[in-house]
């Protein structure tokens, strides 16, 4: 059986993490969570561009795990693309690995998290200033419009975020 797979995407403190974990079980499914939180939880939050490569060996883990536990669905907090863009906004480069996986592993799906959200500041998080996620959010909406991805944009707070991002889903998931 083939998963719906479905990435929850975009710049730091956009609501990634609340609306993934929402609708895993508004879907009754299972989702992969961003592995970059539990990385730099062993290094106390330090990292450098060669730590991107592991980040995104465990993030892939991640997605293999959730998938083979996927009801027909499967969300995917975080993908290759934030890792992608992380690694060129902060380092000027890609990891060979990072570009490689982005270009092999597309979703059916993705939600592009707005960062409308008031910044909520934790030690893993780098990006306070509101100018610069605006930056990194339109960076997001060029690389999924170059890729010809069909994507919604979440915005708003509370339930309209859950919201729109069901009826995307339902709008393109019939008979899932």
């Amino acid at each position: 059986m083939s998963i719906f797979k479905i990435s929850i995407t975009g710049p730091e403190s956009s609501g990634k993490s609340v609306l993934t974990k929402a609708l895993a079980a508004e879907f009754n499914t299972s989702f992969a969570p961003e592995y970059a939180r539990t990385y730099l939880e062993k290094t106390g939050g330090k990292y450098d561009y060669s730590d991107l490569t592991e980040i995104a060996k465990g993030q892939l883990q991640n997605e293999e795990k959730a998938i083979a536990k996927a009801n027909k669905i499967c969300f995917f907090d975080t993908d290759m693309l934030v890792l992608k863009i992380w690694a060129e906004f902060r380092f000027g480069s890609i990891p060979k690995l990072i570009n490689s996986a982005f270009q092999q592993n597309r979703y059916d799906l993705y939600l592009l998290c707005k960062p409308d959200l008031e910044w909520e500041s934790d030690p893993f998080r780098e990006s306070p200033d509101q100018t610069e996620r605006d930056q990194l959010f339109e960076i997001y909406k060029s690389e999924l419009d170059r890729i010809g991805a069909l994507y919604q944009i979440i915005s708003g707070t509370g339930d309209s975020r859950l919201n729109t991002a069901v009826d995307f889903i339902n709008r393109h998931c019939d008979g899932v």
